[in-house]
């Protein structure tokens, strides 16, 4: 499975009813797990984001998908970068030899 880093801001919608957020959290993993994808770890952050999220899905159609669900449920405002382990970022960059 590929590796996806969610960075996520609460909206106004999201922030007034904060206190669901551990609820909405459940309910997007459980979401994430029938599209069959996994959470792996999820950080409350202090900065430019509110959240951070790192979790794997089958592919980039799945992760697609998860973010726009999530986004428009419109209580948080994503954006995923995809992410290569070392041994893959060491075989691409071999590979411009």
């Amino acid at each position: 499975m590929t590796t996806y880093i969610m960075f996520g801001s609460w909206t106004d919608q999201g922030i007034s009813a904060i206190a669901e957020s551990p609820r909405r959290l459940d309910a997007a993993k459980g979401m994430l797990t029938e599209m069959g994808g996994k959470m792996l770890s999820y950080y409350m952050t202090m900065g430019e984001c509110d959240m951070i999220a790192i979790y794997e899905a089958p592919d980039d159609a799945v992760s697609a998908r998860f973010s726009l669900m999530l986004g428009r449920m419109g209580n948080v405002r994503t954006r995923t970068v995809k992410a290569f382990p070392e041994e893959a970022a060491r075989q691409i960059i071999a590979s411009l030899r």
